[in-house]
């Protein structure tokens, strides 16, 4: 599916994720959080690559199975029948075969269907920075990671090394129509850059050191800036790029065609904790004596009028894009995960509801609407789609549009049930008990065929899978921001986050067709009804 479609990979398939600063502000400089980042993932994909990393457990009892006890217990035992003795607390080994895209990965633009290119071991990571590229090796002939002041000295020689913007940004062209890309790439080889574009292929990961002095502060600029930016200083064919600005600012773009939010959300949180928790650099660190010209290397593009005309076409279509881009951002601080347990309301439905309402609110009426809900109990499970938008809900949003005249208790009994199930259309479309993926592969195998059932071309079922409110949530205590675009013109990019006590959501929206800040408003509105109703 995602390596088919020829839509431009930023907006339309690209999220992003954004780190909550380093708690001690002196560590927040550009180049001590690069340094102490990069040795973090560098650890992290060590990690993997040994198998030492912690398994995915759905714990089923976390009282339970999510303890000290259960970790020894099943750490003892051989890897043959750890599942089993996982099994008997209730807790359920999770398939991990994405993270093996991690590191070394790239998506590679071909004609009607990309490539996904792998390689196994690379000694070095990729940098951008004012849409310059450079090659910097970061471990050793050994597979080691190179001392810390030795990763510091070079990220400074860059970063101090005096430069302009690049006048032909070539990672803009990762932003183009995947056919328009994979001819432009296809030129660029023939004219004598295949080798640097295997050299950014094959590296570790891609770090993109931005200019931009955006604080944290700044929600509405640090998304543009996460989930697109103006497109010069970014290679969105990287399965990840790790993204620092001059304030220490961090965040991770990344290509989604090799794996889900769930193993980059892991990877993020893994580096957060290591590079807050176990800093190699420090306020005050010094460079090294090591002649730097060894690790770093310029990468150069020979570029021809041909190349330079598809870069500027390159250049204002994404701007054209991003312009008609909406984006808006809320924080609802008056509850959040707490209160609605204290009702035994799931919170996800909770957020759920509250998107429906806005949307009826604004419009008048219901449409298609998509929360993913993970398969990775399966081996190479994905993602099945779990349809918020149930009867209940429909009803409750009716109910609380009409100012229904049930009592407080009656609305809260309404919203149990609903809640109740949601919580089993989640469990089922977790278990593979779904029916979109089904119908998806019965329509793939239809069409490779040649006899499409009518239900396929039927208006119902276009309008079933035409998403008008796209909703995914990646909570996570160290995640400032995080989101993607509307998956369709007409529709609405909903990523929401659910603390302890505060709710948060962006919308991303285009201006010309749907209206951003009137949903945001309508959801704050529905927000406040919500806990009027389940104030203690």
């Amino acid at each position: 599916m995602y390596l088919c479609d020829r839509r431009p990979l930023p907006i339309n398939y690209n999220p992003f994720l954004v780190f909550i600063s380093d708690p001690k502000k002196e560590y927040n400089s550009q180049l001590i959080r690069s340094t102490n980042l990069i040795i973090s993932s560098l650890r992290f994909m060590k990690s993997l690559n040994a198998n030492l990393i912690e398994p995915e457990v759905y714990h089923l009892d976390p009282k339970k199975s999510d303890t000290k006890f259960f970790r020894t217990i099943t750490g003892a035992l051989p890897s043959s029948i750890s599942w089993y003795g996982a099994y008997l607390f209730k807790a359920f080994p999770l398939d991990m075969s994405q993270y093996q895209h991690l590191f070394n990965t790239s998506r590679i633009p071909k004609r009607d269907a990309d490539l996904l290119f792998h390689v196994d071991k690379t000694n070095y990571i990729t940098v951008m920075q004012r849409g310059k590229f450079f090659k910097l090796r970061v471990l050793d002939d050994n597979g080691n990671i190179l001392d810390a002041p030795t990763i510091f000295s070079c990220l400074k020689f860059i970063l101090d090394k005096p430069s302009t913007e690049e006048k032909h940004p070539i990672g803009i062209l990762t932003s183009e129509n995947r056919n328009v890309w994979a001819d432009a790439r296809g030129h660029l080889e023939s004219i004598g850059n295949s080798d640097v574009l295997k050299t950014i292929d094959g590296a570790i990961f891609n770090l993109v050191l931005d200019d931009n002095e955006l604080t944290e502060n700044e929600f509405t600029n640090l998304i543009r800036q996460y989930l697109h930016s103006d497109g010069k200083n970014r290679w969105f064919d990287k399965s990840f790029s790790l993204i620092i600005n001059k304030r220490g600012i961090a965040g991770v773009n990344f290509e989604h065609s090799w794996g889900d939010g769930i193993a980059v959300l892991r990877y993020f949180q893994d580096i957060y904790k290591d590079s807050t928790e176990n800093p190699q650099v420090h306020p005050g660190s010094k460079t090294n004596n090591c002649r730097v010209e060894d690790y770093v290397t310029d990468l150069v593009f020979n570029l021809d009028d041909k190349s330079k005309v598809s870069i500027e076409n390159a250049i204002q279509k994404f701007d054209s894009t991003t312009s008609s881009l909406g984006i808006e951002v809320h924080e609802f601080k008056h509850f959040g995960r707490n209160l609605c347990k204290s009702h035994k309301i799931s919170p996800d439905f909770l957020m759920q509801l509250s998107f429906q309402m806005a949307h009826y609110k604004l419009n008048n009426y219901f449409v298609s609407t998509y929360e993913p809900c993970s398969t990775s109990a399966f081996k190479h499970g994905r993602t099945e789609t779990m349809r918020p938008l149930t009867v209940e809900a429909k009803g409750l949003c009716v109910e609380f549009a009409k100012k229904s005249s049930h009592s407080k208790e009656e609305l809260i009994l309404m919203m149990k049930k609903a809640s109740d199930i949601h919580g089993n259309l989640i469990k089922e479309a977790a278990m593979g008990q779904g029916f979109d993926r089904h119908l998806f592969a019965l329509r793939l195998l239809s069409e490779k065929i040649g006899k499409v059932p009518a239900i396929f071309t039927h208006p119902s079922y276009k309008k079933l899978n035409h998403y008008i409110l796209s909703t995914s949530t990646l909570s996570s205590d160290v995640v400032l921001l995080g989101a993607f675009g509307p998956v369709v013109p007409d529709g609405f990019g909903i990523g929401y986050s659910i603390w302890a006590d505060r709710l948060g959501a962006i919308v991303s929206n285009y201006k010309e067709n749907t209206d951003g800040s009137g949903l945001i408003s309508c959801w704050q509105a529905s927000l406040n009804e919500l806990h009027e109703l389940l104030k203690l």
